[in-house]
């Protein structure tokens, strides 16, 4: 599967950068999220490293047939109506696993928001795993780990730091990306 993604990126003109060496255990943090195919770009790209992630997507769309498409790709369907947080279950999870890669979009939605949800950053605090930092830019074509960010607990601060790593980002479509 690693050679074929490596082949498809290349048909596509994408190409990965930055760091390689991150731990079994972290949060991705994936942006700009424009666009439905960035997922798909996303398992492809990560594929090619080798590397398999898991995502959050709501509980209502594991329904058949998309409920084993989902699986297969590492879905993990968040369901709001536990009595649990999402933030408690994605922590469960990291407990549970020697290998557990979640990626996360922040902005939470393919529009405009410049206000990016925290979930990620407070599960990764919990957790007690690094956030890495993936920047999918369109311009470029171009996939960057950019960084192993370790979250302090000050959480205003250090996603003022996260956001900065995406400034000059470009999303599929760029109107939908604000920080």
């Amino acid at each position: 599967m690693r050679n074929l993604s490596k082949f498809i990126l290349n048909i596509l003109g994408w190409k990965t950068s930055g760091i390689t060496d991150y731990p079994a255990k972290c949060v991705l943090c994936v942006a700009p999220h424009t666009s439905n195919w960035d997922l798909i770009l996303g398992k492809i790209i990560y594929s090619s490293l080798g590397r398999k992630a898991s995502f959050l997507i709501k509980k209502s769309w594991f329904f058949f047939p998309m409920n084993i498409i989902f699986n297969a790709l590492g879905g993990i369907p968040v369901d709001r109506s536990k009595k649990t947080s999402v933030t408690e279950q994605m922590v469960e999870e990291f407990s549970k696993r020697d290998r557990f890669e979640l990626a996360v979009t922040p902005e939470g939605t393919r529009s405009a928001n410049g206000e990016w949800k925290k979930g990620f950053y407070y599960i990764a605090l919990e957790a007690k795993v690094p956030i890495v930092i993936v920047i999918l830019d369109y311009k470029e074509k171009i996939a960057c780990f950019k960084d192993v960010f370790i979250p302090t607990g000050d959480v205003d601060r250090d996603m003022d730091t996260i956001k900065s790593y995406y400034k000059n980002a470009t999303g599929k479509h760029p109107e939908k990306f604000v920080l």
